[in-house]
């Protein structure tokens, strides 16, 4: 067997509620931070097939911002992992706004087709919280 390589140790091992680096945001300014994430994969809870998707994350930092090396490894550390669509998407919007708790963020889950289906989740904060108020 051989050894693993330093990012596969990395992506295996990464534990979210101790890996996922967070910094103090230098700037009180409203400001917005986009990222995108195009090389997503999971498999799939029921098949095995594997999942590709772009993820979109935007958001309005408050007192802290996401370290970038480190939401590159919570994501690929989907990548053996079965998980619904609905589900990654959710992961990621929750994991990343209770660490964050920013002013404002949407994440969008883009998935490639498959089996004739495509499917875009959108989590936006404000919309969240409006419906919330219903």
């Amino acid at each position: 067997m051989s050894e693993l390589k330093y990012g596969e140790k990395e992506v295996l091992e990464f534990d979210v509620e101790k890996d996922l680096e967070v910094w103090s945001n230098q700037h009180k300014k409203s400001y917005k931070i986009s990222i995108t994430l195009p090389e997503f994969t999971c498999l799939c809870p029921r098949s095995g097939y594997p999942d590709f998707a772009k993820i979109h994350l935007e958001y309005i930092p408050d007192e802290l911002v996401v370290e970038l090396k480190a939401i590159k490894i919570y994501i690929n550390s989907f990548r053996n992992r079965h998980i619904s669509h609905e589900n990654t998407a959710n992961e990621i919007y929750d994991v990343l706004y209770n660490k964050l708790k920013p002013k404002w963020m949407r994440v969008i889950a883009d998935f490639e087709p498959r089996g004739n289906v495509h499917t875009v989740i959108e989590i936006d904060s404000q919309k969240v919280n409006d419906f919330s108020k219903n």
